[in-house]
């Protein structure tokens, strides 16, 4: 399997599968003489790691990580800091069920991946979805702690704003309530409503969909390249690369096709620093490519985990027509732990993005 990095001065690699003994990440590109610790990147997994409620999966992964390479400590240093070389995390996988996917070892899962795989590479491993799942997000979540380190003036928080149908009310937009209920929801209201719906869909043993918006604030105007390196391209090319992400928006979005141009521009005055200032944001903090100062906004949606109890028709290797039924522990919304996903790999894209316009202007 090729294309398992994403960036290029600061670049991502994982590796590892959902039911293997462990999986993680390589990163290249740090800057050396950072600090960094296995805490400060053990906060960020414990915000996405399975069985913290009733709504996500119940399997009990720890998401411990390991710092195999490229941070050194000794007496001058002040504690561990990077080294400049690539840095290899690891997270051990210790509570794996593959007995519950022997059902489908020969079935294909409808809405999953494993007709896919299955007619690109002619093995797969079915014991979780293998790379397909999203316990390779764990891995990333790991690198986004790393890129947060590089753009330390950059504050990037990200939230769920729907799932299913029910919406929050975004004049209630709370950023301290995202840390005070089980969805990272802004709205308290909308938090509870959407525990009794994910209560049903859970009971029925369904799944539901879900969109997640991320903010990132203090992205200085200037990053971002023309062409073919937009920043808007490399942060929608990053959420897409989640697994279960159907669709991404920046700013307005799909909703900008309902403005007029009067709507639509972002008009500008003079602050009283004699700095710009921007009268509304649809753009999303980013025009032609380049951020413009202002927060950059984006969203996408996660669709439904294909993972489900209801009986689906489908096919199996041999061409059969079956019915599948996936068993064991799984997402009713896999949107929930998407949001840190949503915060690490804006990250990546930013700290990327940050070393490309050093490097070409100074």
């Amino acid at each position: 399997m090729s294309h398992n990095s994403f960036g290029h001065l600061f670049r991502v690699t994982t590796w590892g599968e959902s039911h293997g003994p462990a999986l993680g990440c390589v990163v290249d590109g740090c800057p050396p003489g950072l600090s960094l610790t296995v805490a400060e990147i053990q906060a960020f997994l414990d915000k996405r790691k399975p069985g913290q409620s009733r709504f996500v999966t119940q399997r009990r992964e720890p998401d411990e990580v390991e710092i195999l390479s490229g941070v050194f400590e000794d007496d001058r240093t002040g504690g561990p800091v990077t080294t400049g070389t690539s840095i290899s995390l690891m997270i051990r996988n210790v509570d794996q069920r593959s007995k519950d996917y022997g059902d489908i070892r020969d079935k294909y899962r409808p809405g999953h991946a494993d007709y896919t795989y299955d007619a690109k590479y002619g093995v797969r491993d079915y014991r979780g979805g293998g790379r397909s799942s999203a316990r390779e997000t764990a891995a990333r979540v790991a690198a986004g702690a790393v890129a947060r380190k590089v753009i330390p003036g950059v504050v990037i928080r990200a939230a769920l704003v729907q799932i299913g149908p029910h919406k929050i009310d975004r004049s209630k937009w709370d950023w301290a309530e995202v840390d005070n209920n089980d969805f990272f929801c802004p709205d308290p209201d909308a938090a509870k409503a959407f525990e009794d719906y994910l209560d049903g869909i859970r009971k029925a043993g369904s799944s539901v969909g879900a969109v997640i918006e991320c903010v990132a604030e203090g992205v200085p105007a200037g990053w971002g390249a023309p062409i073919y390196g937009k920043l808007d391209q490399d942060i929608a090319s990053a959420f897409m690369s989640i697994n279960a992400v159907k669709a991404v928006e920046i700013g307005a979005g799909m909703a900008a096709a309902e403005l007029t141009g009067e709507e639509n521009a972002d008009e500008m005055r003079i602050g009283a620093d004699g700095r710009p200032v921007f009268l509304a944001n649809h753009a999303g903090g980013i025009l032609g490519g380049i951020s413009t100062g202002q927060p950059v906004v984006a969203r996408f949606a996660v669709k439904p985990t294909s993972s489900i109890l209801t009986p689906r028709q489908s096919i199996d290797k041999d061409g059969n027509e079956v019915e599948v039924m996936t068993k064991g522990r799984h997402d009713p919304c896999v949107g929930i732990r998407a949001v840190p996903v949503a915060e690490a790999m804006m990250a990546i894209v930013l700290a990327d993005h940050f070393l490309r316009h050093r490097g070409q202007v100074g």
